[in-house]
């Protein structure tokens, strides 16, 4: 068989119980001597901002007007801070929509064109000034979305009520710091979202047809993190030990799904910018519905996935296995659980059809599909599907 790829792979990315110490010097490093700290108004109440700004000799400007779900007024009002200030540099502290909003504030700051120009579509994103683009350090204060290694930015177009991605290969941050003390302050809803966005960043990119073996490889070794690292965090949440590999995997599932993502994330991104759920949460609670929908087309891959887990049973133990956890993590079985509306079936199945993710699906992702699977979701209908 021939094969033609195209691969990247992350940033530097230092993992260690109290590294957010180092950040005044890898600021230096990178020649960042006038950074904005982006984050959002629930992390600058922690112990973890605390630890943040004690890195430095003198208290940093921080920018925090924010959302949950993001929409693009957010990140003009901090283009506007970060311009007039005079900053060089982004440290992006949070989690997935704080470390996204500091991503594309320093992406847009440099930028003429509007945001929307640059959408995830072909080539949209050569459109930018790559050199305008100011350097990024990113903090995650959360194990899950995996942004801080990531080349994009979501945020919600609140006039065609839909979340676009942002893309730009120098959008990636120069530099990480994972410190898993920072997590540790999560309320358990959090820490659970969070956690079950990793798992289904890996489970995805395992599930997606595409050649890339390497992040197949780490999308296998993320899920098993998660699996048996999670529910320890949500039993104990001063275990900084599964909290390190929780951070972990949050970083490996977004470099896996560089292989592809499908019907969780083409479904999770209309329904988070129409009903305002939280991302994670809501891929949690379509993660078994759409392993069900693809079960044709994903089985010989699952089925290794559970024995590398010593899930007996194959799929079909699988997808118990993941019930099971949602019902130990206190995830809801359906998707009105979160608030969500079956009779917005038609807007939501449209736009999770035509979704970018939706092209990494096994079985092609139709708006009949996506309706199927959404509306068993919405009703807690597992067993059944195709």
């Amino acid at each position: 068989m021939s094969v033609s790829a195209a691969w990247s792979f992350p940033t530097a990315l230092r993992l260690a119980v109290g590294c957010v110490a180092e950040l005044a010097e890898i600021c230096a490093q990178h020649g960042i001597a006038r950074p904005l700290i982006v984050t959002d108004p629930g992390v600058v109440q922690l112990t973890a901002f605390d630890a943040v700004q004690s890195s430095f000799d003198r208290p940093v400007p921080v920018f925090s007007s924010i959302q949950p779900n993001p929409v693009g007024a957010n990140i003009d009002d901090g283009v506007e801070v970060f311009r007039s200030g005079g900053h060089d540099g982004v440290i992006a502290v949070g989690g997935g929509s704080a470390l996204d909003c500091g991503k594309l504030i320093a992406f847009q700051a440099g930028q003429a064109r509007p945001l929307w120009d640059f959408e995830d579509i072909g080539d949209q994103w050569a459109r930018a000034d790559g050199r305008a683009i100011a350097p990024v350090i990113a903090v995650p204060t959360t194990a899950g979305t995996g942004s801080e290694v990531g080349r994009a930015g979501v945020v919600i177009d609140e006039d065609a009520q839909r979340k676009v991605i942002i893309f730009h290969p120098k959008m990636m941050p120069v530099a990480v710091l994972s410190d898993p003390e920072l997590t540790v302050g999560l309320p358990t809803e959090l820490t659970v979202g969070t956690g079950m966005d990793a798992l289904s960043h890996s489970l995805e990119a395992l599930c997606a047809p595409s050649y890339h073996p390497m992040a197949h490889g780490i999308g296998l070794e993320g899920c098993r993190l998660v699996l048996e690292h999670l529910p320890r965090v949500v039993r104990d949440p001063g275990d900084l030990g599964s909290r390190t590999h929780m951070m972990a995997a949050a970083a490996m599932g977004a470099v896996a799904f560089q292989k592809g993502l499908g019907g969780m994330h083409a479904l999770a991104h209309p329904i988070g910018a129409v009903f305002d759920t939280h991302h994670g949460m809501t891929n949690a609670v379509l993660m078994p519905f759409v392993l069900t929908a693809n079960r044709a087309a994903i089985d010989e891959t699952i089925t290794r996935l559970a024995a590398y887990l010593d899930i007996p049973g194959g799929t079909d133990g699988f997808i118990d296995h993941v019930v099971s956890l949602r019902d130990e993590l206190g995830v809801p079985h359906r998707l009105t659980d979160l608030g969500v509306d079956v009779e917005r079936v038609s807007g939501i199945a449209e736009a999770a059809a035509v979704d970018p993710s939706a092209s990494g699906n096994p079985i092609p992702f139709t708006e009949a599909f996506a309706t199927e699977v959404f509306v068993n979701a919405c009703t807690g209908t597992l067993k059944g599907s195709r």
